[in-house]
């Protein structure tokens, strides 16, 4: 169906004319052979690139066997990764699901059961950060209290969330009160634009819970899984949550989300208390196994550093040629963010028209996500239709 016919979709997505027909690596290609460079990877999501052959392979061979049975029954391949996601973390525990919203909405209803088990019902507020983006569930848009998410949908913008400053420990300090039960925190914010935590503020957070007897939540749902260069983003800050949400890359492009948890605070999810339909199902598992298995061969986290660095090396010396056009470059290995003094929107659509893929976030910013395996060719790429586009604006 092309674009403008008239289409059965909702239009919360707009009418977006661009398609493509397949994908291969860090490349996209529409129907008439038009290649793109995709340095969005469906939001940090293609951890491994496009139709990667040891995810193809432990795809297919699943869906020869076996797709769907629900949790009445067990599930071998889901045990696996779980066994291996806590091997790699701090996490004891692990409740598999399809999206990184499904993954946060499981820590908000661990957090405030575990209180209310304890005889603690009054302990159910929840902080979160200004900027934070952590889903489009009632309960996330409620967290992050963006007026472009929440309009419409919420009769307060209250439901048991207040908020802080990210990095302002002093923010912090006066947002705990009695009725606190847990802080939420984006070790690396992506939708508000690319804003990495200290690790002094994140010590600070967990020293603050501690004091107060509430919880530390991560949200790792898009900075998680190599993509900062770590398994997961705060294992390169010092500081461990009790709870955290996994999602986006986990399954390189297969939807697949987690919420893992230490067993003091996973225990709360008692025989019956909570579920998901397709969470953990055979096919996801599998190829979350095939994930971690890439991502953990030896030296690919390391590379991912590596290239990260490059590429932001790279990205300020372009900074430091256009300073009228970008303000300033952030970002976590391969978690980069722009910063824009001429309209964001605007280059976007510039370097899409010189055939390379990026994405927005807040505050004027562009994201860049590249695959997790992407070539110091491929960055070349990027960063010369980059230049081109910048010189002519």
């Amino acid at each position: 169906m092309s674009a403008n016919s008239s289409s059965a979709l909702t239009e919360n997505y707009g009418n977006p004319e661009l398609e493509f027909e397949r994908g291969k690596g860090s490349y996209l290609f529409t129907s008439s052979g038009e290649k793109y460079l995709d340095f969005t990877m469906g939001i940090a999501v293609n951890s491994l690139g496009h139709c990667h052959p040891a995810l193809v392979d432990a795809l297919t061979a699943q869906a020869n066997k076996l797709w769907h049975t629900s949790n009445l029954f067990r599930i071998g391949q889901g045990e696996k990764l779980a066994r291996k996601l806590t091997e790699l973390c701090f996490a004891e525990k692990v409740f598999f699901c399809n999206s990184g919203s499904e993954a946060i909405e499981c820590g908000f209803k661990m957090i405030r059961r575990h209180f209310f088990l304890k005889g603690q019902a009054n302990k159910n507020r929840i902080i979160s950060m200004e900027q934070s983006f952590h889903g489009r569930t009632l309960a996330a848009i409620s967290a992050a209290k963006n007026p472009l998410h929440t309009e419409g949908f919420l009769l307060d913008s209250d439901a048991g969330f207040d908020q802080a400053v990210l990095g302002d420990v002093e923010s912090l300090k006066a947002a705990i009160s009695e009725n606190t039960a847990a802080v939420i925190i984006e070790p690396v914010q992506g939708e508000g634009g690319i804003t990495v935590a200290t690790k002094e503020y994140l010590n600070a957070a967990r020293e603050l819970c501690d004091k107060h007897g509430i919880l530390l939540m991560f949200d790792e749902v898009q900075c998680g899984v190599g993509r900062t260069g770590s398994f997961y983003a705060h294992q390169q800050m010092g500081v461990e949550p009790d709870i955290m949400a996994s999602a986006k890359g986990l399954g390189g492009g297969f939807p697949i989300a987690a919420c893992l948890a230490k067993e003091f605070v996973a225990s709360s999810l008692t025989l019956g208390s909570h579920g998901s339909t397709f969470g953990g199902n055979p096919l996801g598992m599998s190829v979350g196994n095939a994930v971690v298995g890439e991502l953990t061969r030896e030296g690919f986290l390391q590379r991912v550093v590596a290239s990260g660095e490059y590429f932001r090396e790279q990205l300020e010396q372009i900074q430091v040629k256009y300073p009228e056009h970008i303000d300033r470059i952030s970002g976590l290995g391969l978690m980069i963010g722009v910063y824009c003094k001429t309209d964001a929107a605007e280059l976007l659509t510039k370097l899409k028209a010189e055939k390379l893929l990026l994405v927005k976030a807040g505050a004027n910013s562009v994201r860049i996500l590249p695959a997790l395996n992407v070539s110091y060719e491929e960055i070349d790429s990027a960063l010369s239709i980059m230049d081109q586009v910048l010189s002519q604006l």
